[in-house]
């Protein structure tokens, strides 16, 4: 018999963004949409245990959360005096999308419609994603501020900074007209693509892949896919999301130990959605607006086109990174970068490229890649260190075993 608590907390993780996005639809309030749900989840750990947990968990918390925000609107227009405050914001109001004669794109979901409207651009672009993934992502604030390479206290001051500005700006919820769309894409692209990398390889906790984040984050894109199906860097999104997760099945044992991609059994691979991935990568690019998701996907395209690890063309790689770095310039991309010259032109010359960096000294993958090459190369001394160091780091504890596991078989 599942835990009312367990339960509740599966569904916060799987559900949260959809609710809070059908009720910022219904309210335009971020502060009043997000009291509620947290309300109705107290309410839900208070009489689950007793009245037991409902047929469609899901449904009960959305509809309290509902009836909750109705309430805190019937207090905020009471207090106002203001009766038409409750008329517009009650379910029979308009909904935003239907606001405006001008408005001609249609979006087909909440949380997508919900991610056009909070990137707004009197938020810079960081602040939008941040929030974004924190209000409709699902992402805790650890997780976010692992995607951004930033302490986590930070990361928590620039939200509470960027919903006071949306609060002091009077910045409204409201779906973007068509023409300032665009203008939005990049965030909202980013914001599915972090959602999905979280997923990928989660911040913490003892399971590698949070398979929740990974399928939200694929439908999304498909969603933008649908909604733009011109647009290039959404179909490279899409692709490299797909050959990413199509290698989903072989990168971990059955007791869910780590299996690095050079180790993974590619006869697991799903080739159905591989393949469609490599059809999108190769649509993208005919249209010749090169981006970062299509460079990407091209890289993961050349992973997915190497019959064995020893088959990959790691030079062509280390070039798609350097091409990457000059659209989106990161000491990630240059690690990246750095690691496929180790692997396609020599070891000691990628070391030594990974040695020149900085800013990356608590980024645990810094020391892991320094470690393997270290190891590679035969110097087990130093390689420990850098195991130690990377260990320390490490959220997740799959990664962590892994990184324990490789340092244990070293001969110092």
């Amino acid at each position: 018999m599942p835990e009312p608590r367990s339960v509740a907390e599966a569904v916060y993780r799987e559900e949260s963004g959809r609710i809070i996005a059908a009720l910022i639809r219904l309210s335009g309030s971020f502060d009043l949409s997000e009291e509620a749900m947290q309300e109705a989840f107290a309410s839900a750990l208070e009489s689950w245990p007793r009245q037991g947990i409902p047929n469609n968990p899901a449904a009960w918390i959305t509809a309290a959360a509902h009836r909750k925000l109705i309430d805190a609107l019937r207090r905020a227009a009471t207090r106002r005096g203001k009766s038409e405050l409750l008329a517009h914001h009650l379910p029979t109001a308009s909904l935003p999308h239907e606001m405006t004669s001008s408005e001609e794109i249609i979006f087909p979901d909440d949380r997508l419609r919900l991610m056009f409207t909070c990137c707004h651009p009197a938020l810079n672009q960081e602040a939008q994603i941040a929030l974004t993934l924190r209000t409709l992502g699902g992402l805790a604030t650890a997780e976010i501020a692992r995607a951004f390479l930033i302490p986590e206290p930070t990361l928590a001051q620039r939200l509470v900074r960027a919903k006071r500005k949306i609060q002091d700006a009077r910045i409204p919820y409201e779906v973007p007209p068509k023409e300032q769309v665009p203008a939005r894409l990049a965030s909202v692209q980013a914001v599915v693509y972090l959602v999905f990398n979280e997923g990928y390889a989660a911040t913490v906790g003892d399971q590698l892949v949070r398979r929740d984040l990974c399928v939200e984050a694929i439908r999304l894109a498909r969603l933008l896919c649908d909604l733009m199906p011109d647009q290039p860097e959404n179909l490279g999104l899409l692709s490299l999301m797909l050959l990413h997760d199509s290698r989903r099945a072989a990168r971990s044992t059955p007791n869910g130990e780590l299996i690095t991609l050079e180790e993974q059994d590619r006869s697991l691979w799903d080739w159905q959605q591989a393949l469609e991935g490599l059809n999108l990568v190769e649509r993208a690019l005919r249209l010749r607006a090169p981006g970062p998701y299509q460079l990407q996907a091209a890289i993961a395209a050349l992973h997915a086109q190497a019959p064995t690890a020893a088959d990959t063309d790691w030079r062509q790689i280390a070039a798609l990174y350097r091409e990457l770095q000059r659209f989106q310039p990161s000491k990630v991309v240059e690690l990246n970068q750095a690691v496929a010259v180790a692997m396609g032109e020599g070891l000691e010359r990628g070391l030594a490229l990974i040695d020149a960096l900085d800013g990356l000294n608590d980024y645990y993958l810094f020391h892991a890649a320094r470690a393997d090459l270290l190891r590679r190369l035969n110097r087990p001394a130093e390689a420990a260190k850098a195991y130690q160091r990377a260990i320390a780091l490490a959220g997740n504890q799959v990664e962590r075993g892994y990184l324990q596991r490789r340092m244990q078989k070293l001969d110092v």
